[in-house]
């Protein structure tokens, strides 16, 4: 069965920059919350909300440099290890509550193009997933949100690593996904606008691979904490810069099959 994988997160959804820097700037908050009222701290080592905050970005780096290795590190866990960093205990169902809350508050648009690419490769009998790296949000927050936008109903499945073992680039959340789609990697190609989209179909040897870059302009954080030295290697004709162009290219790299 042809199936097209598609990444989210600046891919089919985005937050313009300013209001991405101010979504960053509330997890954080969120999480010196959480740590401020967490039990326990080292005795005599009380730490101010500016210190809370870098213990918290600290483990926020760290699930970004482990998700590049293919390596989940939940937000649950990001909050735990923050805490331990001053001995805390922190009340980590607390916090997810709050960031749920958070995610589903922030203004996500749907990409230009997104919804009438998504219904084309349905009518034309493609299935579709998506696969997301989820590092600052859970996939449960984001359920909502996709829903209220329309692309939950417009997919046949959705995966996000906080609830798998894997990130993209890491071939084995590519598999996972084309398991329960009941697909080959020869059957599958992958839209997204990272280096961990393209690597990772390289590492799943999907059918191919298609770079989007209409939606480049990122927040400074987000930019920050996600950008790798490792360019894009892909052919510049599998590039685009508008979601229009997938399918015409999809055609090319893997005709469809009528359901």
């Amino acid at each position: 069965m042809a199936t097209v994988t598609l990444d989210l997160w600046h891919t089919l959804m985005f937050l313009p920059p300013r209001e991405e820097e101010a979504y960053y700037r509330t997890q954080v908050s969120l999480a010196v919350e959480a740590l401020r009222a967490a039990d326990g701290g080292r005795t005599g080592s009380e730490r101010s909300d500016d210190e809370l905050a870098r213990d918290f970005e600290a483990s926020l780096r760290g699930a970004v440099r482990e998700a590049r290795e293919g390596r989940t590190v939940t937000p649950r866990s990001q909050i735990e290890q923050a805490a331990a960093a001053s001995g805390r205990r922190v009340r980590s169902e607390a916090y997810l509550a709050r960031l749920e809350q958070a995610v589903r508050a922030q203004p996500f648009r749907l990409a230009p193009g997104a919804a009438e690419l998504l219904a084309a490769l349905r009518a034309s009998g493609y299935r579709t997933a998506i696969i997301s790296n989820t590092i600052g949000e859970t996939g449960r927050s984001l359920r909502p949100v996709l829903r209220s936008l329309g692309v939950e109903s417009a997919v046949d499945r959705m995966f996000f690593s906080d609830e798998l073992p894997w990130t993209k680039p890491s071939p084995e959340i590519f598999w996972a996904a084309l398991r329960e789609l009941g697909a080959t990697p020869n059957e599958c190609v992958h839209v997204g606008d990272g280096w961990a989209d393209i690597e990772g179909a390289r590492r799943a040897a999907l059918r191919g691979a298609i770079y989007f870059t209409g939606l480049q302009d990122y927040g400074e954080q987000y930019l920050r904490l996600h950008a790798v030295p490792d360019p894009v290697a892909l052919p510049a004709e599998h590039r685009v810069r508008s979601l229009s162009e997938v399918g015409p290219l999809l055609r090319e790299l893997l005709p469809p099959s009528s359901r």
